[in-house]
């Protein structure tokens, strides 16, 4: 990537911080969708001065630090809390942690904080039946995730992916 002047560099910074607060306060889940968003309200139509997710990461993660106050370190370490009792369920299959809740940004609505590798039957006999979904590597192997929501209040919250059949 090449360098960009200071000027558009502090307008990128902008976009990104617009950007995190449009996903922050509108509940917007999608990158693209906020710095969409963020650009029409800037009146930017130059897409190289768009920002990258990472930058809006940040952003969001400084936007929650000033305005999330003690709530926002409650609600992380709650979600944080649910997703070690999950991994600690699962250790056996090496999970990882991932998501909002390591990037300490708080998930208003329910995300995966946790994954790990784990065969069919043991994911029957423990997770609750949640919604299904199929992913695919990059080298194509497809995967079948079991999802359950993180929230504090819900208890141990968990996030597994087994390889499917076929």
């Amino acid at each position: 990537m090449k360098k960009l002047p200071p000027r558009a560099e502090n307008l990128r910074r902008a976009l990104a911080q617009e950007a995190a607060r449009i996903m922050s306060e509108h509940g917007i889940r999608d990158f693209l969708t906020a710095k969409r968003k963020a650009a029409e309200r800037f009146g930017v139509t130059d897409g190289s001065v768009l920002p990258k997710n990472r930058e809006i990461e940040d952003a969001l993660a400084e936007y929650h630090r000033l305005f999330g106050g003690t709530k926002h370190g409650e609600t992380l370490a709650g979600q944080r809390n649910a997703a070690l009792s999950a991994m600690q369920m699962l250790a056996d299959f090496e999970p990882r942690l991932v998501g909002s809740v390591l990037a300490a940004r708080r998930a208003d609505a329910p995300t995966p904080a946790c994954e790990a590798a784990v065969p069919e039957a043991v994911v029957a006999e423990t997770v609750a039946p949640g919604p299904q979904s199929i992913r695919t590597s990059p080298r194509g192997v497809s995967n079948t995730a079991a999802t359950t929501p993180v929230s504090p209040s819900a208890g141990v919250s968990q996030s597994t992916s087994m390889p499917s059949k076929g």
